[in-house]
């Protein structure tokens, strides 16, 4: 399956949290095709349907994702943004009926984090973990 839909503005980095060259660097890559390309991909092989797409874009979630440079793992980070587990009582939108349809929506938003977060690293970044862990930790 597949999703056609117009490539959505990049997400804006959040101020706290890792290093502030970082976070200037990620949002700078993401502007320079990380996000375009992640999208792309994701778009390509995701099961959202148009339908969740529109909800999706309506609740403004794509807002909501963060990314960062986890130095310990070497790797980039994300929160993707989801649907609360409370939806029904809170009446979120009225396209949302379903838990089929926050599962879906959901899964689809944090596999397109990982998608960003995997063109990052693997087309973006050019840096090197620093973290060296402690030479005294015991072998098992």
């Amino acid at each position: 399956m597949s999703l056609d839909a117009p490539t959505p503005p990049v997400p804006e980095i959040p101020t706290e949290g890792a290093p502030a060259e970082r976070r200037a660097e990620i949002a700078r890559l993401l502007e320079e095709g990380a996000w375009a390309e992640g999208f792309e991909r994701w778009a390509a092989s995701t099961h959202v349907t148009a339908a969740e797409w529109t909800v999706v874009r309506e609740l403004q979630l794509l807002g909501q994702f963060a990314f960062f440079w986890d130095e310990f793992a070497d790797r980039v980070g994300y929160h993707a943004p989801g649907l609360p587990e409370d939806w029904r009582e809170r009446a979120i939108h009225p396209d949302v009926t379903s838990w089929e349809t926050v599962s879906s929506i959901n899964a689809g938003l944090t596999e397109l984090g990982q998608s960003v977060s995997e063109t990052l690293k693997a087309e973006y970044i050019t840096w090197e973990s620093s973290y060296e862990p402690p030479s005294d930790l015991p072998e098992f």
